[in-house]
């Protein structure tokens, strides 16, 4: 009997074969992120699952269509947590779509970024051939990392299957604090305090209000806010599932929804748009009607590049690469999927 997985690759080799495009998904809570997908659906719903974990090693491995939740849900029965915070946006959020879309929450900066865990992918190229890279440990390598190349690549390259993670302990104490600060304040404080002994894993500013959440030993946390000052923020769980999950009222507009990732210690932009700072200072949210390429002038003058996260013009999203980084990626794409039959365009037009 025919197993899914090799369902998957007779399925892509036919594609291959005859030209025919195919788009992939899994939960679709993604789906409005990045540019239109083309192309025969393909779904890895099905492919679900735990296939190990141990707790013992601080590490797990599942299949690509798992839901967010109950990989979260395992990892929580062993006080256990995945470190980078990932995003669900929907119920239908699944492990493949998370690490396709290398979405990261506000730990982020302190903790890593969704890459940094990748330990392992086991995936299917183009060709429908089954690929594995990494493993189960963390290590230094020569060359790619292909994994880390594979996270956030939006199935451009291949079609994720397996996936091995690093996870770490749940914080034993966690509190938030809350100062009045103005942008400028606020990205003054978060950079000087980014350089010190403090158990920051979170901090961001909205208008003139300064979240920042303190994560670790109780008495480190604690030593840290009498420092810091500040109130501390009854409902600091909801507040920043809702920063994570974009339901802040913040977020709640018609207008296009613009991710800035510049460095941290980046002015607060004298433009025409509401901005919230998060990320220490290293990710900014603009809600605005400005053209892409003011947008994009501004984010490049510091060092940084922006991205349409919702709303507006979807074939114009990610900031434009230059030659160089351009044929890199045509270069991978044409090793990986030499067909070109992988969620083409899904990044950029001809990838």
């Amino acid at each position: 009997m025919m197993t899914l997985v090799e369902s998957f690759q007779d399925t892509l080799r036919a594609a291959a074969a005859t030209g025919t495009p195919v788009s992939i998904r899994a939960g679709g809570s993604k789906s409005f992120y990045g540019r239109p997908g083309t192309g025969t659906g393909f779904s890895v719903a099905e492919y679900t699952g735990i296939i190990d974990y141990s707790p013992t090693e601080l590490v797990i491995s599942a299949r690509a269509g798992t839901p967010l939740a109950e990989l979260e849900a395992a990892l929580a029965k062993e006080n256990q947590m995945l470190p980078f915070e990932p995003p669900h946006f929907g119920p239908g959020a699944t492990l493949g779509g998370t690490i396709a879309c290398g979405f990261s929450g506000p730990r982020r900066p302190y903790a890593g970024a969704a890459r940094d865990h990748v330990l392992g992918i086991t995936c299917l190229n183009g060709r429908g051939e089954r690929l594995r890279f990494g493993g189960q440990v963390m290590k230094n390598v020569a060359g790619y990392d292909i994994s880390r190349t594979l996270t956030g690549s939006l199935g451009t390259l291949a079609v994720l299957l397996d996936i091995t993670l690093k996870v770490l302990p749940r914080p034993e104490t966690e509190l938030t604090l809350s100062l009045e600060a103005s942008p400028e304040q606020a990205l003054e404080w978060l950079n000087v305090w980014a350089g010190q002994p403090l158990p920051l894993s979170g901090g961001g500013c909205i208008g003139k209000q300064l979240m920042v959440r303190l994560s670790g030993f109780e008495q480190g946390v604690k030593a840290a806010a009498q420092r810091l000052g500040g109130d501390e923020l009854a409902a600091a769980d909801s507040f920043w599932q809702d920063l994570r999950e974009q339901r802040h009222p913040f977020f709640q507009d018609d207008r296009p929804l613009w991710r800035l990732s510049v460095p941290p210690a980046t002015a607060a932009f004298a433009l025409e748009a509401d901005e919230l700072i998060d990320w220490g200072g290293a990710q900014r949210w603009l809600k605005t009607s400005l053209p892409a390429q003011i947008l994009r002038d501004t984010a490049a003058r510091a060092g940084g590049h922006a991205t349409r996260f919702r709303g507006g013009n979807r074939d114009d999203v990610f900031h434009p690469l230059d030659p160089a980084l351009l044929a890199l990626h045509q270069r991978l794409k044409a090793s990986f999927d030499p067909a070109g039959i992988l969620n083409p365009g899904r990044m950029y037009s001809g990838i």
